[in-house]
C-alpha cells in the first residue's frame, strides 16, 4: 500500500468534519421543521435566548449575530425579517448608535425556543455521540 501524500490525512479529516456538519444540519432541519424552524432559525433564537440584559431587554446587534452564526449578511437579514414576521423576534434601533439595529426575542420566541431546545440538543447528542464512537 502506497504511503499517503503529505497533507492527505489533513484533507480527509477536514472532509470528515464537513460531512458531519452537513449530516447534523440535515437532521436538525428535519427535527425542527415540525416546529416551523430550520437549524439557522434555531441558532439565532438560541443566541438571543442567552443574551445578557441590556437597557431593560435582552438583545444583540445584528452585526454581533452575524459574527456568531455562519450566514451571509443578506441571508441573516432575510432570516431575521422572517422571524420578526412570525412574531419570534423584534427589531429596534440601537440607542447607542442610531445606525445600528438590535434584535431581541419576543415572549413567543422565548416560548418556542424553550419548546424546541430539547429537540435540538437531542439531535446534537445523537449525531455527535455517533461520530465519537
Amino acid at each position: 500500500m502506497a504511503a499517503k501524500k503529505p497533507g492527505q490525512a489533513l484533507v480527509e479529516q477536514w472532509r470528515d468534519i464537513l460531512a458531519l456538519h452537513a449530516r447534523t444540519q440535515c437532521e436538525l432541519d428535519r427535527a425542527l421543521h415540525g416546529h416551523g424552524l430550520c437549524g439557522s432559525d434555531f441558532e439565532v433564537l438560541d443566541l438571543l435566548s442567552a443574551a445578557a440584559p441590556t437597557d431593560g431587554g435582552c438583545s444583540y446587534r445584528v452585526q454581533e449575530i452575524a459574527e456568531r452564526v455562519h450566514l451571509s449578511q443578506s441571508a441573516l437579514s432575510r432570516l431575521i425579517a422572517r422571524l420578526e414576521k412570525d412574531g419570534l423576534v423584534e427589531r429596534a434601533m440601537c440607542p447607542e448608535d442610531r445606525r445600528g439595529v438590535r434584535v431581541a426575542l419576543t415572549g413567543k420566541g422565548r416560548a418556542l425556543h424553550g419548546e424546541v431546545l430539547p429537540v435540538q440538543r437531542a439531535v446534537l447528542t445523537r449525531m455527535l455521540a455517533a461520530e465519537a464512537n
